[in-house]
């Protein structure tokens, strides 16, 4: 069944109320299966983009692309695709959009025809002055066909005086401001790309004699290959003849990675700082007992984030574990048109109470964030209908009161819960027993092991405490760019 466009829109305000990453990048050189690798490292990293894939390979003479709307698994792992997409080194992109509009010519890798050969790229991230970058470069006779942040970058690197292909890429990173990891093939390169204070992830890996770039290292596991480092902030590694060599242009700055890698993005396997996510969120869920204990029967997670935090809420408290919820992992990409009857079963066609593990009990639900609140609120009222006597809801991570613009899909300020509400609002709105947020100091004691003060690392922890590492340019008030168009409706021909 075909979903339009306003369907779309409507499934998107019916989905969870959750953070969404913008996607997932993965390239590979020197490798005979780079296409079929490709596909199985973006499968691996599907949890950071379900709204289209694509991959662009190199055969040594011609580049091939092919791009799709939806999950890498319904396209990409059957031989008739991935014999269209010939050569030994390939890069791709998983796809969740925060710049721009949801259509196939967004897709990336994007691919280009430079004076200097041929370009393919993949973004992870947001650029902050995109709009600005726009304007100027069309002014200047560039054609844009995508409606993406990603292409900016591209047409910076073409409008690029410079003699060499780095050079002209190094350039063009000194225009963009924003948080953003890139992997870029050319016929002889594989390059990766990450910002100057390291918001967005990139790590490098190697499988025998190819190299490997990809936003996490669960990628790297699924094929088979060895994490060998993360990409440092402000890095730009450059892969030709099986040689990585490394180029830091940017002054250098105190890296401030995207504190939500830990709390929530990455996956649970993957590494981050040489730990799993998973240690990290348990520590999360360590730290909020000891600030936010209360008398409970249970600890019960909100499946599949808040797991790791209720374990750890559950091992310093000593409480009973349990799963109150239980996740249908098959609801997917629902083909019903969410209307008024669907939307009001609301959270019940993803998550389902155990009604006789929490009958009459005391329950300390924990979760990783809060957002907007509404999918809390159903959960709180689903766990009383199922004859819970109380709710004391526990969040792992510090009140949400700002927006993202380094690739975060999320609310605008108005719409964050925690924006201008009290605890006791917030309390009230839910319905909930209690309510309770770890604190920053919480929040990076569990990060980093460390008592906090201004020696230790910081991260880019801009959600809770409005300390933004990059000031947007571009004038979004308050929510991020939806769609780089330049069209008024006006018309100067």
């Amino acid at each position: 069944m075909k979903i339009s466009l306003t369907q779309k829109k409507k499934l998107k305000k019916f989905s969870f109320d959750k953070l969404k990453e913008e996607c997932g990048i993965f390239g590979i050189s020197n490798h005979e299966d780079s296409s079929a690798l490709v596909a199985l490292g973006l499968h691996a990293l599907q949890h950071r983009g379900q709204e289209g894939c694509g991959i662009v390979s190199f055969d040594g003479t011609n580049f091939h692309s092919e791009k799709r709307q939806g999950l890498v698994g319904d396209h990409f792992t059957n031989q008739e695709t991935l014999k269209k997409l010939p050569g030994n080194s390939a890069i791709g992109h998983n796809r969740y959009s925060t710049t721009g509009e949801t259509s196939l010519r967004n897709i990336q890798p994007f691919f280009a025809d430079l004076h200097m050969g041929g370009l393919s790229l993949a973004h992870n991230g947001n650029l902050t002055n995109a709009l600005l970058l726009r304007e100027n470069l069309v002014k200047d006779g560039a054609i844009f066909r995508t409606t993406s942040d990603t292409e900016t970058i591209v047409q910076l690197i073409a409008k690029s005086k410079r003699d060499k292909f780095v050079d002209k890429l190094i350039d063009a990173l000194f225009q963009i401001q924003g948080g953003y990891s890139l992997v870029l093939m050319t016929n002889k390169k594989l390059i990766g790309v990450r910002d100057p204070f390291g918001i967005r992830p990139l790590v490098v890996g190697k499988l025998k004699n190819s190299y490997i770039l990809a936003s996490e290292t669960c990628a790297l596991d699924i094929v088979g290959a060895s994490f060998i480092r993360e990409v440092e902030n402000g890095e730009i590694v450059i892969i030709e003849n099986n040689i990585l060599k490394s180029v830091k242009p940017f002054p250098k700055q105190k890296p401030r990675p995207c504190v939500f890698e830990y709390i929530y993005f990455a996956r649970p396997d993957s590494l981050i700082n040489n730990k799993c996510a998973y240690e990290y969120r348990k520590n999360l869920g360590y730290e909020l007992a000891k600030e936010t204990d209360v008398e409970a029967d249970l600890v019960v997670p909100v499946p599949d984030s808040g797991v790791p935090a209720a374990l750890g809420y559950a091992e310093k408290s000593n409480k009973k574990f349990d799963l109150g919820l239980i996740r249908n992992h098959y609801v997917g990409r629902t083909f019903i048109e969410p209307t008024q009857n669907i939307r009001s079963l609301g959270v019940k066609l993803k998550l389902s109470s155990t009604k006789t593990i929490v009958k009459n009990k005391s329950i300390v639900l924990i979760d990783d964030s809060l957002v907007r609140g509404t999918t809390c609120f159903k959960i709180v009222k689903m766990l009383y209908e199922s004859g819970a006597k109380e709710v004391h809801v526990r969040i792992a991570c510090p009140e949400i009161k700002y927006p993202d613009f380094y690739g975060v899909d999320m609310p605008t300020k108005e719409e964050l819960l925690a924006h201008e509400k009290t605890n006791q609002e917030m309390t009230d709105y839910l319905k909930a027993k209690s309510l309770k947020f770890l604190s920053l100091d919480g929040l990076y004691n569990a990060l980093i092991q460390e008592k906090r003060n201004s020696t230790y690392p910081q991260f880019s922890d801009h959600y809770f405490t409005g300390n933004y590492p990059i000031k947007p340019h571009d004038d979004l008030k308050g929510a991020k760019i939806k769609q780089l168009s330049l069209l008024s409706g006006k018309s100067n021909f």
